[in-house]
């Protein structure tokens, strides 16, 4: 994005008019969250347990999931880019930064923000299988099966959505919206395509 679009964006007064629609209210969310949180509980009680976060997106989503979590657990990150400054997945997937600690032996999910090409979450998965973990499995908020270019199975999914560009609640266009409290559709115009 260029500077003069960064001023544009900043210079703004409210980031909800760039927002087409709402996807996903505030409310359905923090209820879905709190689900989310008790299918953990259930399914991991009495056991060691490791949460990964994802970087960046999935930290909003992983903050509420652990104080809906009422379990002993740990949690650690990773960051990956696969996307750069575009809307689109460029296939190609870096870790930008590993985890602090070792998983072999332990009960691992992975808290992503949303998968789309699973092209990420595959080669995560895949990395992370092969450090020998007790058990891994897999927790979206968001998923958009009509993306999909690789088969992955993903143990929880929070919200199946359709094949919109969606901001909000910890995802971003070029690091900006992750505050927005809702999954809104951004404007094509936001990002340079038509309407």
């Amino acid at each position: 994005m260029s500077a003069t679009a960064h001023r544009a964006i900043f210079d703004k007064v409210s980031l909800h008019q760039d927002i087409a629609t709402v996807l996903i209210d505030e409310v359905t969310i923090r209820k879905r969250v709190r689900e989310l949180g008790d299918i953990i509980n259930r399914e991991y009680a009495r056991k060691d347990l490791l949460l990964v976060s994802v970087l960046k997106g999935s930290i909003v989503f992983m903050a509420d999931l652990i104080r809906a979590i009422t379990i002993p657990h740990e949690i650690d990150f990773m960051a990956t880019s696969s996307y750069g400054a575009g809307v689109s997945s460029s296939g190609v997937v870096r870790i930008l930064k590993d985890l602090n600690t070792s998983i072999e032996g332990r009960n691992v999910v992975i808290v992503e923000d949303i998968i789309d090409s699973g092209n990420t979450l595959s080669y995560l998965a895949r990395i992370m299988q092969e450090r020998r973990p007790a058990s891994l499995r897999i927790m979206t908020l968001l998923d958009k099966p009509e993306r999909r270019e690789v088969d992955i199975h993903v143990d929880w999914v929070g919200f199946s959505i359709p094949n919109e560009f969606v901001v909000g609640y910890g995802l971003d266009y070029d690091e900006v919206y992750r505050n927005l409290p809702f999954i809104g559709v951004l404007k094509p115009s936001v990002y340079g395509a038509s309407d």
